[in-house]
């Protein structure tokens, strides 16, 4: 049976409930959703969907590097709105992350998100 490996991260904000930040099994890294906390406070950041987005993607970009992987090894992404109208300044951020090669994503409205946050998002990166 395949181990697991917890990933932890200096810069990214420390999980607030009982689960990790990302796991590695076998060659995937699947990363826990990640909301738009500042990891030097511990609050969310102030300035909108397009804060909380890049804050949110720098957050998962982090997770990653500690995990030795990056944005372009992204597969799949599932991405948690508060609002199905910030759909279009989400995405504006989200192509700054992902500008060839983009993942596969899922898109959903929900009826809320920790700490009141607009966006939540979770990835699955493939190991080289």
């Amino acid at each position: 049976m395949p181990e697991k490996q917890i990933i932890t991260a200096e810069k990214a904000p420390k999980p607030i409930g009982p689960y990790s930040a990302g796991v590695r099994a076998g060659p995937f890294i699947y990363t826990a959703g990640q909301i738009g906390i500042d990891p030097a406070t511990g609050d969310l950041v102030s300035g909108g969907i397009e804060a909380e987005t890049r804050q949110v993607l720098t957050n998962l970009k982090n997770i990653l590097e500690a995990a030795g992987a990056s944005m372009d090894q992204v597969v799949k992404t599932t991405v948690f709105l508060g609002e199905m109208l910030d759909f279009a300044r989400m995405n504006a951020v989200y192509s700054e992350f992902f500008t060839s090669a983009p993942p596969a994503r899922t898109t959903v409205a929900v009826a809320g998100l920790p700490k009141g946050a607009s966006v939540e998002i979770e990835a699955v990166a493939l190991m080289d």
